[in-house]
């Protein structure tokens, strides 16, 4: 045990979490783009200066980035070399550390009193990195370079000045480079007022006693995770998990979790998931790992997030599946798509063990859709970035929330008044998925619906999407939650003509032409327990509130 006070360990925990989001704060505060400024969709943290360990990331930064930036990180450290103040490296190579090619990591060293202290990292999604299709979701890629840029970690400031030319190798690689340079300038001036706040930190209460006390956090999130662990009854729990397809090749790929419990761990099994595939749904090994970190903490939301929380989990890695990816498998849908459906193998494996801590299953896509084109009026290219929502599953005490976040992150969608303003499409509906949560004796959410029409112009549209096949699953007597749609409507002057990829919810390229619309219904959240017992005033108010129709009530509750 440390000799910190407990008030002054409380203290410095909470200023450590204080730097982190004020970096997140000023990250999208700062960036040009929709997708960080009003999604959300980056994260910021920082890491041990000699391992890369998590030490605090911010409370608005995505939680599949709490594994995979330590990883980066620690691809940082291992190949950084002279570094000084003022150095920032950027990096997004998945192999190293990362997710998919528009997750872009910046990490800096950070000094205090002329000693490298630790590293600070963030990570934002850049609407475009190169690539096939506009946006980087391209779902027929069969290799990494197809899906656009791939850096290894160099340093695109050095000494507070950023390189020119490692930048305009950058911008000639990406569309929609003009646009760039506002996200970068944002991501590495949220560094730098981390920078700032810990250094305010350090001069508080200086840099041994902040040194003892993330020895002493970390020791105790262990200790947590691990009393949290030790409620779990010993044994071997089996789930599972389906993508529908890797966008290529039309066959499912299965996650099998094997959870072996004893005593204060957990180890965790993927052996027997589907082999490599051919198109971007393989999963590199840090985003695998990070998915059930996260996993994890949706069960156990009381325990800190720092290294420690991770110690108690053992994770066999998955040679020779889907799941560890190696050069140059494709990778555009791993920490958006492949990584839900991992948590949601865990969440499957374990509801039974305690179905009092556990859920049906949420809808489990984040519903990339990406549009690029050439706006007349404007007379500029664009690339818009969308996310969904969809329904979270069933639990033991209630019914699952609708239109809520991805598994994996607290991104939200971008305002359509936003969008509108920003790009040539007109919403013409955004609404309630009615009927798709699944049935139970507390059901599932519901998804979105959304439409987007053209208005001018002729765009690109591509989607990687999931549970197009299969529903989110049900737990303890649940049906499945509903799926995920995509219609492509074209104006003919013989009328409206529908489209439906042939992989139901991923395809690329679609060109389409001003009048065009795209529809798009999110999936519902599983049922939790048998739908039958469900309170007869609860199936009156959902008829009521036009969640269900009469038929699929009798249908799917029995009355």
């Amino acid at each position: 045990m440390s000799d910190l006070d407990p008030v002054t360990l409380v203290v410095i925990q909470n200023g450590l979490q204080q730097v982190c989001n004020e970096m997140d704060l000023a990250f999208c505060r700062a960036a040009f783009s929709p997708v960080i400024s009003e999604a959300l969709d980056r994260s910021d943290g920082i890491y041990h200066r000699d391992t890369g360990e998590l030490i605090a990331q911010g409370d608005l930064g995505l939680p599949v980035f709490v594994g995979t930036m330590q990883f980066s990180t620690q691809a940082v450290i291992e190949r950084a070399r002279d570094i000084k103040p003022g150095d920032i490296f950027i990096v997004n190579d998945p192999y190293l550390g990362g997710t998919h090619l528009m997750d872009v990591k910046f990490v800096k060293p950070f000094f205090y009193r002329g000693k490298l202290f630790a590293w600070l990292a963030n990570t934002g999604h850049w609407p475009d990195t190169g690539g096939m299709v506009p946006g980087g979701f391209s779902a027929n890629a069969t290799e990494v370079e197809q899906e656009g840029l791939r850096l290894p970690p160099v340093k695109l400031y050095k000494q507070g000045v950023l390189d020119e030319e490692i930048l305009s190798i950058i911008l000639s690689n990406i569309r929609i480079a003009d646009q760039r340079i506002g996200d970068i300038k944002a991501q590495a001036a949220a560094l730098g007022i981390g920078e700032k706040r810990l250094t305010g930190l350090l001069d508080r209460y200086g840099a041994e006693t902040v040194e003892a006390a993330i020895a002493e956090l970390k020791s105790r999130a262990s200790q947590r995770m691990r009393a949290r662990i030790a409620q779990i009854p010993d044994g071997v729990y089996r789930g599972g998990a389906v993508v529908d397809s890797d966008g290529v090749v039309d066959e499912p790929l299965r996650i099998e979790m094997k959870i072996e419990k004893r005593g204060e761990e957990l180890l965790f099994d993927m052996a027997g998931s589907s082999p490599p595939c051919q198109g971007p749904m393989n999963s590199v090994l840090a985003t695998t790992k990070s998915s059930i970190y996260l996993a994890m903490k949706h069960i156990f939301p009381d325990v800190p997030i720092n290294a420690g929380t991770f110690e108690p989990l053992k994770i066999v890695d998955p040679e020779g599946t889907f799941l560890y990816a190696k050069y140059p498998r494709p990778v555009s849908g791993c920490a958006a798509e492949v990584s839900q459906r991992i948590a949601e193998a865990v969440f499957n494996a374990l509801v039974p063990a305690m179905p009092d801590k556990l859920f049906a299953a949420p809808a489990g896509t984040s519903g990339n859709l990406a549009l690029g084109g050439y706006d007349p009026e404007r007379k500029r290219a664009y690339v818009m970035y969308m996310i969904s929502g969809g329904g979270y599953g069933g639990w033991h005490g209630g019914d699952g929330l609708s239109n809520g976040c991805s598994t994996i992150g607290i991104s939200k969608t971008t305002p359509i008044e936003v969008m509108e303003q920003y790009y040539p499409v007109l919403f013409e509906e955004f609404s309630l998925h009615e009927g798709s949560g699944g049935a139970g004796k507390y059901r599932g959410g519901f998804g979105v619906n959304y439409t987007i029409r053209l208005r001018r112009g002729e765009a690109r549209a591509s989607m990687v999407m999931d549970h197009g096949r299969t529903g989110p699953r049900g737990a303890m007597g649940g049906e499945d939650g509903g799926l995920n749609r995509v219609t492509i409507e074209h104006e003919t002057a013989d009328g409206v003509v529908g489209y439906t990829p042939p992989h139901l919810s991923k395809d690329q390229d679609i060109v389409i032409k001003p009048g065009d619309r795209v529809r798009v219904s999110t999936p519902g959240g599983g049922g939790f327990g048998d739908p039958k017992q469900r309170d007869k005033a609860a199936i009156a108010r959902d008829i009521e509130r036009g969640y269900y129709t009469p038929q699929q009530i009798a249908a799917r509750f029995g009355g």
